[in-house]
C-alpha cells in the first residue's frame, strides 16, 4: 500500500508560520547589526543608489502619522496578526499565495510591533536612492509586508482570471 505526498501534508496552515518567524529574526537580527555598526543617521554607501543608513521612525509606512501614540500602532499590529492567525486556522491548506502572503506580513507586523515595544520606535535601515532622491527608508520587516501584499494582490487577480475563464 503506497501513501500519496499529498497524505503527508498538513491538512492546514500553520506550517506558514515558519516564514514567519524567518521574517522576524532576519529582520531584528539586521536592524542589531545595523544599529551596532553605525550611529543614528549615519549612512554608509553598499552599492550605487543603495545606503545603509540607521534611521528612528515613530510613525507607520514613510513615518506618516509619527506623532500617533505607539499604543495605536500595537492594536493595530495585534489586530492584523489576530486576523492573519484566524485565516490560517479556518482555511484550508493549498492557498500558497494566500498563506505565504499573510505569513510574510505576519512576521514583519510582528517585528515593527518589537521595535515599538522595545525600543521606542522602528528602525529603518535599506536607503534607496536616485541621484538626490531618496526613497523613504525601509527595513526588511517593512519590504516582507510589501512582498506579502503583492502575493496577496497576485492570488486575488488569478482568482478573477480563473473565474472568468471557466
Amino acid at each position: 500500500m503506497s501513501i500519496q505526498l499529498k497524505d503527508k501534508l498538513p491538512r492546514n496552515n500553520w506550517g506558514w508560520l515558519y516564514a514567519s518567524v524567518a521574517v522576524l529574526m532576519a529582520d531584528q537580527i539586521s536592524k542589531a547589526l545595523v544599529t551596532h555598526r553605525l550611529a543614528p543617521y549615519q549612512a554608509q554607501a553598499l552599492l550605487p543608489h543603495l545606503n545603509l543608513i540607521t534611521m528612528h521612525n515613530t510613525g507607520a509606512a514613510f513615518s506618516m502619522f509619527a506623532q500617533a501614540p505607539a499604543l495605536v500602532f500595537l492594536v493595530l499590529a495585534a489586530a492584523v496578526s489576530a486576523g492573519i492567525l484566524y485565516w490560517l486556522h479556518r482555511n484550508p491548506h493549498g492557498q500558497h499565495l494566500l498563506a505565504a502572503g499573510f505569513s510574510l506580513i505576519l512576521g514583519g507586523a510582528l517585528s515593527n510591533a518589537l521595535d515599538r515595544v522595545t525600543r521606542g520606535f522602528v528602525v529603518d535601515f535599506i536607503d534607496f536612492y536616485i541621484g538626490h532622491w531618496h526613497f523613504a527608508a525601509f527595513n526588511l520587516a517593512d519590504a516582507a509586508i510589501t512582498a506579502g501584499a503583492g502575493l496577496l494582490i497576485m492570488d486575488m487577480l488569478l482568482q478573477a482570471r480563473s473565474s472568468r475563464s471557466g
